[in-house]
C-alpha cells in the first residue's frame, strides 16, 4: 500500500511540476501581451496629440496656408495686432512642418505594430497542454482515492486510533515544552553561576595583581639598596692586584742577587790550654799553595757565530702565560723584554688608578641618583596598579 501510494504521489508531483512550468510560461505571455497593449495605446495617444497640435496632414497643406497668410499680409490692410498674430502663425507652421514626416512615420509604425495577437497561438497551445496534464492528474487522483478506499476496507475505521494518536502527540508536545522550559531555566541559572564565578576570578586576579605590585615594589627597593651598597665597594681591585703582582714578578726577574753578604762576625773567646789549637773554618782560612798557578784551564765551550745575547732567557709555565693573556700582553721571553713590559704595566696601573679616582668623585652623585629613583618608585607602582585594574575591567566586559 505504502509503495503504491508513494508511486502515485510521485506521479502527482511530476504532473504538478509540469503544470507549474506551463503556468509560469502562460503568465509570462500574458504579461508580454499586456505590455504590448499598453505600448500600442501610448503610441496611438501620442500620434493623436501630434495631429491635433499640427492641424495638417501634409506639408503641401502647410505651405498653402503659409502662402495664403503672406498674400493676405501683402494685399490687405489690418491692425498691427492682427498682423502680429498672422506672423506668429507663420512661425508656428514653419516649426510644425518637419513634424509632419514624424506623424507619417508614427502612423506606419502603428500600422505594423503587433499588439500581442501572435502570442495567442502560444497561449492556446499552453492551455491545451495544461488541460492534458489536468486530465492525467485527475486520473492519478482517482487511483489514489481508490487505493485509499481499498486500504480502509481492509483495516477498517481508524478514526479512533487517529484521535488517540493526536492526543498522544499533544501530550508529547506538552512534555517537550515543559522540558524546554526547564532547560531554559537551568541555562539561565548556569549563566548566573558562571557570572558569579567570573566575578570571583576577577576579584582574585585584582588581589593577585595588587600583591604582585607590592612584591615588585619591595624587590625594586631591595635592588636599589643593593646598588647603593655596591657603590661602596672599590672597583678594579682584582685588575690592579693582578697588575701589581705582575710588576713584582717582572722586577724579580731582573733583580741582581747580592753575591757577597756582609755578616756580622761575633768574637768568640776560646779557653785553650797550653799546646792546644782551634782549627779555623775552611772558608775562613787563607789560601795556601805549594806553588803559584801559572796557567788557567781552558773553557770547553767556545762561542760560535758571533757574540751571544746579553739577556737571560725566562722560563714560563701555563699559569704565567694565562696571567699575561688576561692583561692582553705578551709574556717576556728574555730579561731584555722586561723593561718595556714594565712600562706597559705601569701605564695600565695608572689607568686603573685614574678610573678609581673618577669613581670616587662620582660615587656620591650616583648614590643620590639611585635614592631619587627610590623616591619615584611609589608613583610607578601606583601607575601599574591602575593599569592592571583597567585591564581587569576590559576582560570582565
Amino acid at each position: 500500500f505504502y509503495a503504491k501510494k508513494a508511486e502515485l504521489r510521485a506521479q502527482l508531483d511530476e504532473l504538478s511540476g509540469k503544470m507549474n512550468e506551463l503556468q509560469a510560461k502562460r503568465d509570462e505571455i500574458e504579461k508580454s501581451v499586456t505590455g504590448k497593449r499598453e505600448e500600442g495605446k501610448q503610441m496611438r495617444t501620442q500620434l493623436n496629440n501630434m495631429k491635433q497640435l499640427i492641424g495638417f496632414t501634409s506639408e503641401k497643406d502647410i505651405d498653402k496656408r503659409i502662402a495664403d497668410i503672406e498674400f493676405q499680409l501683402c494685399t490687405s490692410t489690418m491692425a498691427l495686432k492682427d498682423e502680429k498674430k498672422l506672423l506668429a502663425e507663420i512661425q508656428a507652421l514653419k516649426r510644425n512642418r518637419p513634424k509632419v514626416n514624424q506623424v507619417a512615420q508614427m502612423e506606419s509604425q502603428l500600422s505594423s505594430f503587433d499588439p500581442g495577437l501572435s502570442m495567442k497561438d502560444q497561449k492556446a497551445a499552453i492551455n491545451e497542454e495544461m488541460a492534458q496534464y489536468r486530465e492525467a492528474k485527475k486520473k492519478v487522483q482517482e487511483k489514489m482515492t481508490e487505493l485509499t478506499t481499498q486500504r480502509k476496507d481492509q483495516v477498517g475505521d481508524l478514526g479512533g486510533i487517529i484521535e488517540q494518536r493526536e492526543e498522544v502527540g499533544k501530550l508529547i508536545a506538552g512534555k517537550i515544552k515543559e522540558r524546554n522550559e526547564l532547560r531554559d531555566a537551568f541555562r539561565q541559572e548556569e549563566r548566573e553561576y558562571n557570572a558569579f564565578l567570573a566575578e570571583q576570578r576577577n576579584a582574585r586576579r585584582a588581589k593577585a595583581e595588587e600583591e604582585r605590585a607590592e612584591r615588585q615594589k619591595e624587590f625594586e627597593l631591595r635592588r636599589k639598596q643593593r646598588e647603593v651598597e655596591k657603590l661602596d665597594d672599590e672597583p678594579y681591585v682584582a685588575e690592579r692586584t693582578l697588575v701589581e703582582q705582575t710588576i713584582f714578578f717582572c722586577k724579580s726577574l731582573v733583580q741582581t742577587k747580592e753575591e757577597d753578604k756582609n755578616e756580622e762576625k761575633k768574637e768568640v773567646s776560646y779557653n785553650n790550654k797550653e799546646g792546644e789549637e782551634v782549627l779555623v773554618n775552611k772558608k775562613d782560612r787563607d789560601e795556601e799553595f805549594y806553588f803559584v798557578p801559572t796557567k788557567s784551564k781552558k773553557t770547553k765551550s767556545k762561542s760560535k757565530g758571533g757574540a751571544a745575547p746579553s739577556g737571560k732567557s725566562i722560563k714560563h709555565n701555563a699559569e704565567t702565560f694565562q696571567l699575561f693573556d688576561k692583561l692582553k700582553l705578551d709574556a717576556p721571553l728574555t730579561t731584555d723584554d722586561v723593561p718595556a713590559l714594565l712600562e706597559k704595566l705601569e701605564a695600565q696601573l695608572e689607568e686603573y688608578k685614574a678610573k678609581v679616582k673618577e669613581w670616587e668623585e662620582k660615587r656620591e652623585e650616583m648614590k643620590k641618583a639611585i635614592i631619587d629613583g627610590l623616591a619615584d618608585l611609589d608613583s610607578k607602582v601606583e601607575e601599574s596598579k591602575e593599569k592592571a585594574a583597567e585591564e581587569n575591567k576590559e576582560e570582565a566586559a
